[in-house]
């Protein structure tokens, strides 16, 4: 077994330097090395870090001399929404269901419009729209 010198510290891991980073300093300087262990294998091991699609990569533009790096993550949502996301979420859900009624709704006319037109019902004379002349056009 090697002297305890030469063994990093887990206060090196990025993750739980983060960790306590973010935690008062005398609190942060008071854990132990298993402690530290603990601390790191609770921060890999949870299941939300799973992802159907997890891609992250970085890429270079040589013209500008910069590295950027991308972030892909999809999957399902296992958090619980603050409020004004559930009432975010809300309203897009009430206009994708308005929108969806909107287009259905002039879908039919139009639909309806065209069979009048093919059946020769004319319901004001002299009139018309131009749709079933552009229809037949195609």
């Amino acid at each position: 077994m090697s002297p305890d010198y030469m063994r990093p510290s887990l206060k090196d891991d990025p993750r739980v330097c983060n960790a306590l980073n973010s935690m008062p300093k005398h609190f942060a300087e008071s854990f132990t090395e298993p402690q530290l262990h603990a601390i790191r294998m609770a921060l890999i091991g949870h299941q939300w870090q799973k992802h159907f699609i997890d891609s992250r990569g970085t890429f270079y533009l040589p013209f500008i001399g910069w590295r950027f790096f991308y972030v892909v993550l999809i999957g399902r949502n296992k958090r619980a929404y603050s409020r004004k996301e559930k009432q975010l979420t809300l309203l897009v859900f009430v206009l994708c269901v308005s929108g969806f009624i909107l287009m259905s709704l002039l879908l039919g006319l139009l639909l309806l419009y065209l069979l009048k037109s093919a059946l020769g019902i004319d319901l004001f004379a002299d009139s018309s729209l131009g749709i079933w002349d552009w229809f037949k056009s195609i």
